[in-house]
């Protein structure tokens, strides 16, 4: 059993016990969350499509850890004008644990 939800702008594929990194989501580490942005739910040969969202469907799971991941290097850079710019951006993450998958 699979399920695709939606969280900060994106699409991931999760199954139960599957440990997935999203967007910053505000929870404390340890507490229990739930996604209820199910676009489709999937259980051997049945298939749940929503339009857009499955109703009653429902996604719990367990906050691990936040952090940031590694850094991306964003360089600007104008041949023979003695003009370059260097920065970098590190994006906050939440680390989740899926416990459950559930649609009605």
């Amino acid at each position: 059993m699979y399920a695709v939800i939606s969280t900060g702008g994106k699409q991931y594929k999760l199954a139960q016990g599957d440990v997935c990194r999203v967007e910053k989501l505000d929870a404390e580490e340890g507490a229990s969350i739930e996604l209820d942005q199910v676009l489709m739910i999937a259980d051997g040969d049945k298939i749940n499509i929503g339009t857009p969202l499955v109703k009653g469907g429902k996604v719990t799971a367990t906050v691990k850890a936040h952090g940031r991941a590694k850094k991306i290097e964003i360089m600007k850079f104008r041949r023979r004008k003695h003009h370059q710019k260097r920065t970098g951006h590190r994006q906050y993450y939440t680390e989740i644990e899926v416990t459950g998958i559930s649609a009605k």
